[in-house]
């Protein structure tokens, strides 16, 4: 299992490279309400990794 893959938390980078799509198109999704919101973490914008999985496992249905 790669270190990503154990992380409880990650990235817009990191998210981005898992959809194989610039951070600016994940940006876009967001907006769209085209993926699951993220949390603040500080100042830092994360998604949990096992949320996101999931999301990925069902086909990435858009977010409501």
């Amino acid at each position: 299992m790669e270190a990503a893959e154990r992380r409880l938390l990650i990235d817009a980078e990191e998210f981005a490279r898992w959809l194989d799509v610039s951070e600016r198109t994940l940006w876009r999704l967001l907006s769209a309400g085209k993926v699951p919101k993220p949390m603040r973490v500080g100042r830092s914008t994360r998604w949990r990794a096992e949320e996101i999985r999931g999301w990925i496992d069902r086909g990435c249905p858009a977010e409501k």
